[in-house]
């Protein structure tokens, strides 16, 4: 069990829900309830495929390229910082303008806002740690508390209102900032321990 909440919170960090509600709300404004479910169904669903995708043939990938986990651990790692160090910087995430006609469900609230960079490099080096039938259960149980969290942003977004929201979302930033100096340093000391044999 504490395997799975050692998936669970990373995660959830770098899922960043809180941090992406305010951005669903502004794009969904205006929609009517069916139209907000068909969004809201829309944009889990693409961020479950691409992120499971992702998850299975990403190691598949890294392997080909002769990558090993060290290296991705460093990379992921400074690309999780800078990510981070992004979020914690500005005002907020950047906001994709779209035409509410398109598909705003797949892209931008199912990628790159839910699954994006951070959740991918997260995802890969917890699969690696944990396995990936564990990490895909993770990920599921987050994207279905990111679904709950959508179907009840408005009042969500009235409780903690405008600073409320960003500030959630500067601690979440914070957190994957600190979770991703120890996968650099994990992936360091790996690295230098596979040069040493």
């Amino acid at each position: 069990m504490q395997a799975f909440w050692l998936c669970f919170v990373p995660l959830f960090v770098a899922l960043d829900v809180i941090g992406v509600l305010p951005i669903y709300v502004s794009l969904t404004e205006g929609l009517s309830k069916a139209g907000r479910r068909s969004v809201l169904v829309q944009s889990i669903l693409t961020a479950a495929v691409v992120a499971l995708a992702f998850l299975v043939f990403g190691p598949v990938l890294l392997h080909f390229l002769g990558i090993t986990v060290a290296d991705f651990m460093i990379a992921g790692g400074t690309l999780l910082f800078a990510i981070s160090l992004s979020d914690l910087l500005t005002g907020e995430k950047k906001r994709s303008e779209v035409d509410k006609n398109e598909a705003l469900g797949a892209v931008p609230l199912g990628i790159p806002l839910l699954a994006g960079p951070a959740l991918f490099t997260t995802s890969i080096l917890l699969a690696n740690a944990y396995g990936k039938w564990l990490t895909a259960a993770a990920l599921a149980a987050n994207l279905l508390i990111a679904a709950g969290v959508f179907v009840v942003a408005d009042s969500i977004t009235r409780w903690l209102g405008r600073n409320g929201t960003r500030t959630a979302s500067k601690i979440a930033s914070l957190l994957l900032a600190a979770i991703a100096v120890m996968l650099v340093r994990k992936g360091l000391i790996e690295a230098i321990a596979i040069n040493l044999h």
